[in-house]
C-alpha cells in the first residue's frame, strides 16, 4: 500500500461535540485502518466524551503544535516557513485546518477525515494509489464566481435556485440524484489520502504560499478552490479522484436532508455500493445541528432521520451522554 493504514483528525479548540467524537468513532469502527488519530491544537476538557475515545481501540489523541507542524512541512516541501505565518494571521478554525491537514498529510502520511464525516466502510481499497481526493457536484465552482460571463453566471443562478427548491422539498434528494448530472463536479478536501512526501501535497502547500494575501482569507481560497486548481495544472495521471458518491453522496446544500425529520427512513436508499464516508457539511447549513446531537439523540431519531440511522448503523455500541 502506497498510502499508510492511519487517519487524522484535526480539532481547533477546546471542547469536542458528540457529531465530531461519532466521525471518530465510525472511522474506528468501518475503515479498517490501523491507526486513528485525532490531532488537537488546544487541550481538550476531560468530559464523558473524551474518555469514550481514549477508550477505543486504535483511536489515539495526540497535542499538535501548529506552528512547529507547518514549519516542518514547508521546509521540508519547499514551501519555506511562510505556512507559519499565514497561519499565525488567519484566526478563522476552518481555514487554519485547511493548513494542517495537507501537512499532516505531507509529513506522515495516510487519510485526512474532516470531523462532520461518518465514515461507512473500508477505506483499504483507496490505499493503493500514491494519492486521492473525491468530488462532490456544486453550483457555484472558482471560475464561476470570478467569471464575467453571463452566460456562466444565468446558468449557475438557475441551478441555484433549482436546487434550493429540492433542498426544501420532502425527498428533494432524490429529486437531486436525477438531475445531478446537470451540476458542476468540484474537488473538495474534506477526505484527502496521502503518501508521505506527496507530490500532490507539496505542490498543495507551495500553492498556498503562492497564494496572493487578498485572497487567503476567503473561506474556501485555501481549500476546495485552491485545491481544485492544483489539481488541474499538476496534471497527475497517478492521482485517484473518487466520484461523488464515494464521499459525498448528499451534495452540498442537498446535504440538509440528512437532518429532516419524517415518518420513517431508508438509509440504503440514500447510499450506494461505492460509498464509503458521509461528508455531512457542518460548514453550510447543519451547523446549528451539531450542538443538538448526542448519543441519546440519534437513539430516539434513528427511525425518521438519516443522520440518526447512519451514527447508529456506523457506531454499533453507542456510549451514553453522561
Amino acid at each position: 500500500m502506497a498510502i499508510p493504514g492511519r487517519a487524522h483528525f484535526c480539532w481547533i479548540g477546546a471542547s469536542l461535540p458528540w457529531a465530531y467524537v461519532f466521525a471518530i468513532l465510525s472511522a474506528a469502527e468501518r475503515s479498517e485502518l490501523a491507526e486513528i488519530v485525532l490531532h488537537h491544537t488546544d487541550p481538550i476538557e476531560a468530559d464523558p466524551k473524551v474518555r469514550v475515545l481514549e477508550r477505543c481501540p486504535r483511536v489515539r489523541l495526540s497535542r499538535l503544535d501548529p506552528i512547529d507542524c507547518l514549519i516542518r512541512a514547508g521546509r521540508a516541501s519547499g514551501a519555506g516557513a511562510e505556512l507559519a505565518d499565514i497561519y499565525r494571521e488567519i484566526d478563522r478554525p476552518a481555514i487554519r485546518s485547511d493548513l494542517l491537514r495537507v501537512a499532516l498529510l505531507y509529513l506522515h502520511g495516510g487519510v485526512y477525515l474532516d470531523l462532520d464525516t461518518v465514515t461507512t466502510a473500508s477505506l483499504l481499497p483507496l490505499l493503493d494509489s500514491p494519492h486521492f481526493v473525491g468530488c462532490e457536484r456544486i453550483v457555484w465552482p472558482h471560475f464561476v464566481r470570478s467569471s464575467r460571463s453571463p452566460a456562466l453566471w444565468c446558468r449557475s443562478i438557475a441551478l441555484d435556485l433549482a436546487r434550493k427548491a429540492m433542498r426544501r422539498a420532502p425527498r428533494g434528494w432524490a429529486a437531486f440524484r436525477r438531475v445531478e448530472s446537470l451540476y458542476y463536479r468540484g474537488i473538495n478536501n474534506a477526505v484527502i489520502g496521502a503518501e508521505p512526501n506527496s507530490r500532490l501535497c507539496a505542490l498543495y502547500l507551495r500553492a498556498m504560499v503562492a497564494l496572493p494575501t487578498h485572497r487567503r482569507a476567503q473561506l474556501y481560497a485555501l481549500g476546495p478552490d485552491l485545491l481544485q486548481e492544483v489539481v488541474d495544472r499538476s496534471a497527475m495521471d497517478d492521482l485517484t479522484i473518487a466520484e461523488p458518491q464515494v464521499f459525498y453522496p448528499l451534495a452540498p446544500e442537498i446535504s440538509e436532508h440528512w437532518f429532516r425529520m419524517s415518518r420513517r427512513v431508508r438509509l440504503e436508499a440514500v447510499l450506494t455500493r461505492e460509498t464509503r464516508v458521509v461528508h455531512w457539511y457542518a460548514s453550510v447549513r447543519t451547523r446549528s445541528k451539531v450542538a443538538a446531537i448526542d448519543p441519546s439523540y440519534v437513539r430516539r431519531n434513528r427511525e425518521r432521520q438519516l443522520y440518526s440511522a447512519l451514527v447508529c448503523a456506523c457506531v454499533r455500541n453507542l456510549p451514553n451522554a453522561a
